[in-house]
């Protein structure tokens, strides 16, 4: 059975959809079978693994709507071991659309159990809001990464989040942990960049992944590429600090560590 992660910050630009990307494709380089699923109308986690919106009519919103299977709309990526389960355009209405619909915080979660022995983890990018996407993201995962950027605002938020974490474990998903707080774009030249860690550190503890994401070139030229950045560029900083952010992942859950 798939271990679920959500990568869940409603704050944008702080490198979630890269993050996902790359953890995916580091635990796909390390043999294991990940399914990465976009739930942001955006779709930029397809456009960063080189595949363009318009040459494809997979979705994931005919998925959540159960208009449409999982297994049906599933595309492989150039990555061994990689899937994707995109976005469209027609993702921007979903949350009106689940408004009225019965049993509309487990959608996702329901239509994932028929594929979920086929992958060891499957990944949800969700999109940088706390809409009903966010809530069946939150509904169907096991766990939580909350990418954080080294900037002044980088709690702003947090706390909202870290509520809505606290009411789907409460209402609809009692197992759902925080597997990790993940600090992105990283510059240890800068002294606010070394507060904020300390300041993150401080206040989640141990739920702080050792490792963290450089800021880092290769990593931004990758997405236009259409690679992760383990595959544009192996020995960039970038690439190699994902590697080992997955690596951590692997040991949280298999090694029964969670940090919650």
């Amino acid at each position: 059975m798939a271990h679920i992660i959500a990568f869940a910050n409603q704050k944008g630009g702080v490198g979630k959809t890269t993050t996902a990307i790359n953890i995916g494709a580091s635990l796909a380089a390390i043999k294991k079978r990940v399914l990465l699923i976009d739930l942001d109308q955006q779709g930029n986690a397809g456009t960063g693994l080189g595949f363009e919106r318009a040459n494809h009519k997979q979705s994931v919103y005919g998925v959540i709507m159960g208009t449409a299977s999982a297994a049906d709309n599933i595309l492989t990526t150039a990555v061994a071991g990689l899937h994707l389960l995109p976005s469209t355009q027609t993702l921007a209405g979903a949350d009106i659309d689940l408004l009225d619909m019965e049993n509309r915080e487990f959608r996702l979660r329901d239509a994932l159990q028929p594929i979920a022995d086929y992958y060891d983890y499957i990944l949800l990018d969700c999109p940088p809001a706390l809409g009903y996407l966010t809530i069946n993201a939150l509904t169907a995962a096991d766990s939580v990464i909350i990418p954080l950027q080294c900037e002044f605002f980088a709690l702003e938020g947090v706390q909202q989040l870290m509520d809505t974490i606290s009411v789907v474990k409460q209402k609809w998903n009692p197992s759902l942990e925080i597997l990790g707080v993940l600090l992105t774009m990283y510059d240890k030249r800068y002294g606010m960049t070394r507060a904020v860690d300390d300041d993150v550190r401080n206040t989640f503890g141990d739920i702080v992944f050792k490792t963290v994401v450089p800021r880092n070139v290769r990593v931004s030229e990758a997405p236009s590429h259409g690679k992760p950045a383990l595959f544009y560029d192996f020995n960039s900083t970038g690439a190699q600090a994902y590697l080992r952010v997955a690596t951590e992942v692997v040991q949280r859950i298999e090694g029964g560590t969670d940090g919650n």
